[in-house]
C-alpha cells in the first residue's frame, strides 16, 4: 500500500509532529520547555546527531536539525534530506505510528518535499508473497506550511505512486508477469490516466518484421508483446514528441548461451527499463505535464527452447541491417533495436532508451549511478545529467568514439550483437543500438542500479525504481513545468 503525502491546514494537538529547522532561531515557536530548547540549541553545532524525539505520551514530537546541510551544494542537501526522511519513517514504523505531520515553517519548500519524498519512498514494501511479514504502520505523511502549494504536494505524491508501480513490476516474479501480462497491466494503468495505449500482438509484430524481438522469443512458449503508449495533452509545449524506449525482457535465462544458476536469481528484473519508462509516462500524465511523450515497450522472455535462436544465426532487421548473433545472452539490444526503428515513425525531437543492458555497466560504476551515452543530443544529455544530480540518480557519461564500433564488426553480417573483446562492453552495446537510429538519442544502461542486493536507504532492497524520477524531472524541465 502506498504511503500518501498530503498538504494539511488543520493539525490536532495530539498529532505526531516533526519540525524541520535550519537554525536555532525557530525554537522559540515550538512546543518545548526551556530546558528542552536549551538542549536542542546546544546540539546544532554537533554533527553526530541531528534528529530528536520527545515522547509526549499521546504523540511524538520530533525535530530534525539541518545543521550544515543548508551550507552544502543543493543537490547534496536534497539527498541528505531524503535519507533523513527515510530514517524518520523507520522510527515511526518501529513505534507503530500511522501518520506524521511535517512542519515546514520558513524552510525551503524543496527541502521539505525532499524529506517527505524520502519517507514515502523508503516506506515501500513488497510483501505480496509474504503473508506473515510485518507491514509498515506509516500510512500518511501530512505537510503543514505556507511555503509550498497543494499542487506541489500532489505532484510529488503521484510521482511516488509511479515509483511504487515501477518497483512492484520489477519485484513481481516472472511466473505471474510474463510479456502478455506485463503489457495488459501497463495498458490498463496508462488508460486510467488518459494515456493512449496500444498492445501489438505477435501477428502484428510479425507483420512489422520485428525480427529482433521475434528471434529472442523463439525459445518461449509465451508470445511477445510490443506496447505503444502516447501522452499527447492539449497545449503540449513540444512540436515533436520525446520517445522513451524500455527493455522488457521479463525473464532472462541467457537463451542457448545459458547463464549459470546464480546469474538467473534476479533475472525477473531484466524488464526494469520497460517498467521505468512506463512509470515515467504514467507520472507525467497523472500530473498533466504539458509535453508530448511516446513510450515503446518491447517485451518477451529469453529461453533455450526447441526453436531458440542459436549462436551464429543471422537476423535481418526491418531497416535492412543484418546481425550475427554471437551470444544469445546479449538479447536486450535485439529487441531494443526493433523499438528504436519503430520510433522513427514519430519523428522524435529526442529518444531516450533505458535498459538493464550489460553487466559491464554494473562493473564500471557499481550501484551508485547509471551509464549513459548520446548521439547528436549533447545539450539534452547535459540537462539530463543536471536532473540526475537533482534527484540523485546520477549518470556517468561514457565516450562514444567511432573506434568502439569496430569491435562489433562481423565477418558474416553487417554487425554482431556482442564485441569479441571483454573491454568496453557498456559502450559497444550502445554502439550496436546506434545502428538503428537517425534522430537525437540518449542511451541509459541501468544494470547496476535497477535492483539492490541490500537495502539502500529510501531506494530499499530489491527493485529501486531508479530512472523514473530522473525521466520525470528531465521531461518536466523540458516542458517548463
Amino acid at each position: 500500500m502506498q504511503t500518501l503525502i498530503s498538504k494539511t491546514e488543520k493539525v490536532s494537538k495530539n498529532t505526531n509532529a516533526l519540525y524541520l529547522l535550519e537554525d536555532s532561531s525557530g525554537l522559540d515557536n515550538l512546543p518545548l520547555d526551556e530546558k528542552e530548547k536549551e538542549f536542542v540549541a546546544s546540539r546544532f553545532e554537533k554533527t553526530e546527531r541531528n534528529t530528536f524525539y520527545f515522547n509526549r505520551l499521546t504523540h511524538w514530537l520530533g525535530l530534525y536539525l539541518m545543521g550544515n546541510e543548508g551550507k552544502e551544494s543543493r543537490f547534496k542537501t536534497l539527498e541528505t534530506l531524503r535519507k533523513a526522511g527515510d530514517k524518520t519513517g523507520n522510527f515511526f514504523n518501529e513505534n507503530k505510528e500511522e501518520e506524521v505531520t511535517l512542519f515546514a515553517g520558513a524552510t525551503d519548500s524543496h527541502f521539505v518535499l525532499a524529506f517527505a519524498e524520502g519517507m514515502a519512498l523508503g516506506n515501500y514494501q513488497f510483501n505480496k508473497y509474504r503473508p506473515s511479514a510485518k507491514n509498515n504502520s506509516l500510512k500518511n505523511i501530512y505537510i503543514y506550511g505556507e511555503s509550498f502549494s497543494g499542487k506541489q504536494v500532489q505532484d510529488l505524491n503521484h510521482l511516488v505512486e509511479a515509483c511504487y508501480h515501477c518497483r512492484d513490476l520489477v519485484n513481481e516474479p516472472y511466473g505471474n508477469l510474463d510479456a502478455l501480462q506485463f503489457a495488459d497491466f501497463v495498458a490498463k494503468m496508462s488508460r486510467s490516466v488518459g494515456i493512449k495505449a496500444e498492445v501489438l500482438n505477435k501477428s502484428r509484430i510479425t507483420a512489422l518484421k520485428m525480427e529482433g524481438l521475434l528471434a529472442v522469443n523463439r525459445g518461449s512458449k509465451t508470445h511477445p508483446s510490443f506496447t505503444v503508449l502516447e501522452w499527447k495533452p492539449e497545449g503540449a509545449k513540444n512540436v515533436k514528441p520525446i520517445v522513451l524506449v524500455g527493455k522488457g525482457v521479463v525473464f532472462d535465462t541467457g537463451g542457448l548461451s545459458l547463464k549459470p544458476p546464480s546469474g538467473m536469481e534476479t533475472m525477473k528484473q531484466d524488464m526494469a527499463g520497460a517498467a521505468t519508462v512506463f512509470s515515467a509516462i504514467y507520472a507525467l500524465a497523472k500530473n498533466k505535464v504539458p509535453v508530448h511523450v511516446v513510450a515503446l515497450l518491447p517485451a518477451t522472455d529469453n529461453r533455450p527452447g526447441d526453436l531458440a535462436v542459436a549462436p551464429g544465426d543471422v537476423i535481418r532487421m526491418v531497416n535492412g541491417k543484418t546481425v550475427e548473433v554471437v551470444n544469445t545472452d546479449a538479447e536486450g539490444r535485439l529487441i531494443m533495436a526493433d523499438a528504436l526503428i519503430y520510433a522513427e515513425r514519430f519523428d522524435p525531437e529526442l529518444a531516450i532508451d533505458v535498459a538493464t543492458l550489460t553487466g559491464s555497466a554494473s562493473a564500471a560504476i557499481g550501484k551508485h549511478g547509471m551509464a549513459g551515452m548520446q548521439q547528436d543530443a549533447e545539450k539534452d544529455m547535459a540537462l539530463l545529467k543536471e536532473s540526475g544530480w537533482t534527484v540523485y540518480e546520477r549518470i556517468a557519461e561514457f565516450p562514444f568514439w567511432e573506434e568502439y564500433g569496430k569491435d562489433i564488426e562481423s565477418d558474416v553480417a553487417d554487425i554482431k550483437n556482442i564485441s569479441g573483446t571483454r573491454s568496453g562492453g557498456v559502450i559497444t552495446a550502445g554502439k550496436f543500438l546506434s545502428h538503428f537510429i537517425n534522430y537525437p538519442w540518449i542511451h541509459l544502461d541501468i544494470a547496476g542500479v535497477a535492483y539492490m542486493d541490500g537495502r539502500e536507504s529510501y531506494r530499499g532492497k530489491g527493485a529501486s525504481g531508479m530512472g523514473t524520477r530522473l525521466l520525470y524531472h528531465f521531461i518536466s524541465r523540458k516542458a517548463g513545468a
